[in-house]
């Protein structure tokens, strides 16, 4: 497996890339793909990063690890592919949106959209086992996405950290709240929500009101 990261990420994080902590991760990952389906599909691991440049990062939602249902993992934290059933989390993300901003709820639950307009889909471990959620967590994962968030934290300002539950909140350490807004509430899991700890949290319009105080250009939700 190629470590296939963009450049503009890579240059920054080429110190932790080399480590032996980050080698002993992919080889760990290596053995894991070829003994059992693993998601989401080699190719796909870093596509979070791939897909959105470290100089056009404006938000990151943080998630823990990627679906572990075949078909659902496309890289992305929250996402799945088009014409694939919306996961429960999925669903109350787009519910509360839908309060929040008056968005029709969408057909599709593949979030591209959102990461070409500068939002940061990032699970905190980015690859696991078939049907064994947590699977691949303690590995390096966690010591690889810290970094990345202590990067954009230190390097960049004004960014948006939407910290769902109580795994992502405990990433609160690693980012400035001088330089950037955190927004944290319950997880958008039906467990949460349920109790009344995700909806109306209204972070999608908080999100595009600090934008715009800030003279960026808001989210399309």
């Amino acid at each position: 497996m190629n470590v296939k990261l963009d450049d503009s990420w890579k240059k920054h994080l080429n110190y932790h890339i080399n480590s032996d902590g980050f080698k002993i991760l992919i080889d760990f990952v290596k053995t894991e793909y070829k003994n059992n389906i693993c998601y989401p599909k080699e190719s796909l691991i870093f596509s979070a990063l791939n897909n959105c440049k470290f100089d056009k990062v404006k938000l990151v939602i943080i998630g823990q690890d990627p679906y572990h249902n075949p078909n659902q993992a496309n890289g992305l934290a929250f996402s799945v592919p088009m014409n694939i059933k919306h996961p429960p989390s999925l669903v109350n993300i787009f519910k509360e949106i839908e309060q929040d901003l008056s968005i029709k709820y969408p057909l599709s639950g593949d979030l591209s959209h959102w990461i070409k307009q500068g939002v940061l889909l990032l699970n905190s471990t980015l690859t696991v086992r078939k049907n064994k959620p947590g699977s691949h967590q303690n590995r390096g994962w966690e010591n690889f996405t810290n970094e990345v968030i202590k990067l954009i934290s230190a390097k960049r300002k004004n960014i948006i950290f939407l910290l769902w539950g109580n795994y992502a909140k405990k990433k609160i350490k690693l980012i400035d709240d001088n330089k950037h807004l955190i927004l944290c509430s319950g997880h958008p899991s039906p467990h949460s929500a349920n109790r009344g700890l995700w909806f109306g949290n209204k972070h999608f319009s908080k999100a595009n009101d600090f934008l715009e105080l800030n003279k960026l250009e808001k989210i399309n939700w």
